[in-house]
């Protein structure tokens, strides 16, 4: 008799660890990746650029680009142990921190790592609320003129971002997401590309360059600093995919080797991603100087052509439903495993259900997979809608997932992996490097926080003395003023 195993080996549609036959090429690496990376951070760069001024703007810009490379080669030549080309295969970063590193440090890592993760989903439909509620001013603005009663509310518009992804959240896994970065990917160089272009233009327009070597003033010295920390915190965000990495290399398929593969796509992508990076927070500062907006195309820097600001937005919303998708579902992978794994017999946990819609396809469901995703989405949407501050939750995010994720298990799982000796030069010079990140995440994570409250503690007292204004107007009214 023939071991179905066997078979499946043979025919080519498993590997030779058992699991699906992986299909992925450089390209759907670097699409991938750009997916992960070109996402709602390359809107807060100007800003960030606008804080720090023309000489460390450039230089922060530059010097996160080199950090996510080294991040990217350390962690690549993880992905197989003990050898990086033959050996056995780490599906997840947590697989990874596990086998080099030991249980306890992979329960933080694991913390951290699903943290960061459940936050870009939550800043994804901040952004996308904003987006959407970006085109409906921007065609109020060109109806009324640049100064009409154009204010939306942005909370439907995250509902329905809400509902959209609960039904993009039934696709299976990362395998069959390839499409959906291709598309994500496109976006992502259409909407970068229109906001490098509307900079340039401006620029032009303008008959010059704006912005000053110190950057944006401030009214204090300690608030120059907050928003300078909170612009390092929104760079950091912008850059490192560490913690999808090994999730993306594992659909590589061999030979080449898949950290061959990995380092080749990390430097296209990452070379692409910086290029992007640079001309539009470089181009954004030059255009608005002192008064760039928070959010490059949101921020209505930009009024003219409205037609362009609408399609710029409507291209960062698809982007989004796909990056959204990217960063939630390895969480999906793993809780969905832990949960199969801990009630093997449960016909609701692992049975699946055949559903006929007319004119489409029939599909399966599994019922506990469709309500774990379900819930899991209207959570972020949740407190998407409690906090929906753009650049302090970016900046607050990247510094959380900056240097533990992208740095300090990278640099510690290298050393394993390589077998490298403390208070040898390569360790010296990791051990530093990780200890200069370490700092800049410390800064980055402070100001972001002490932002991030100033900016609620604003908008409830702003709800105070919009209540106290109504309850004036109803007693005047009631002539008992």
């Amino acid at each position: 008799m023939v071991d179905k195993h066997s078979l499946e080996l043979e025919t080519g549609s498993v590997d030779d660890d058992g699991h699906p036959r992986r299909t992925g090429t450089l390209w759907s690496c670097v699409a991938h990746i750009i997916t992960a990376v070109i996402g709602s951070g390359v809107l807060s760069l100007a800003w960030s650029t606008a804080q720090l001024g023309w000489i460390a703007g450039p230089v922060c810009l530059l010097f996160f680009a080199i950090i996510t490379y080294v991040s990217a080669f350390l962690l690549a030549d993880c992905y197989r142990c003990p050898d990086p080309v033959t050996g056995t295969r780490n599906r997840s970063y947590m697989e990874a921190v596990r086998i080099f590193l030991g249980k306890k440090r992979m329960t933080a890592c694991g913390l951290l790592q699903y943290l960061s993760m459940y936050g870009t989903a939550v800043a994804y439909v901040i952004t996308t609320a904003t987006s959407m509620r970006a085109i409906q001013k921007s065609n109020c603005y060109h109806e009324k003129g640049h100064g009409g009663p154009c204010d939306h509310n942005g909370t439907i518009y995250m509902v329905l971002f809400g509902a959209i992804q609960i039904i993009m959240s039934m696709i299976p896994d990362f395998h069959n997401m390839a499409w959906l970065s291709v598309v994500a990917a496109i976006m992502s160089f259409s909407y970068s590309s229109i906001g490098l272009g509307l900079g340039f233009a401006k620029v032009i327009g303008n008959g010059g360059v704006k912005g000053g070597l110190a950057g944006v003033p401030a009214p204090t010295i300690q608030r120059k600093l907050w928003n300078s920390f909170e612009a390092l915190g929104d760079i950091a965000f912008a850059y490192p995919y560490s913690l999808i990495l090994l999730e993306i290399q594992d659909t590589l398929k061999s030979p080449p080797a898949e950290n061959k593969t990995m380092k080749n796509g990390s430097m296209i992508a990452i070379f692409i991603t910086t290029f992007f990076y640079f001309s539009c927070g470089c181009f954004g500062y030059a255009a608005f100087g002192d008064e760039t907006p928070g959010n490059l195309l949101t921020g209505f820097g930009f009024f003219e052509p409205f037609w362009l600001i609408d399609f710029a937005n409507a291209c960062i919303v698809l982007h989004l439903i796909g990056g959204y998708q990217m960063y939630s579902q390895p969480i999906f992978a793993v809780a969905e495993r832990w949960i199969a794994k801990k009630f093997p017999n449960s016909k609701f946990v692992n049975g699946f259900r055949s559903i006929k819609i007319p004119f489409l396809p029939a599909f399966r469901v599994n019922l506990m997979r469709f309500i774990f995703r379900t819930v899991y989405v209207i959570s972020t949407t949740g407190i998407a809608l409690l906090f929906p501050y753009f650049n302090s939750v970016l900046g607050l995010l990247g510094a959380l997932n900056f240097w533990p994720l992208a740095i300090y298990f990278p640099v510690e799982m290298y050393f394993v992996q390589k077998k490298i000796v403390p208070w040898t030069r390569k360790w010296v010079v990791l051990e530093t490097f990780s200890l200069v990140c370490f700092l800049i995440t410390v800064l980055g994570f402070v100001g972001s926080l002490e932002n991030l409250i100033r900016s609620k503690h604003e908008r409830c007292r702003g709800w105070d003395l919009v209540s106290a204004f109504t309850a004036v107007q109803a007693t005047q009214g009631n002539g008992e003023y």
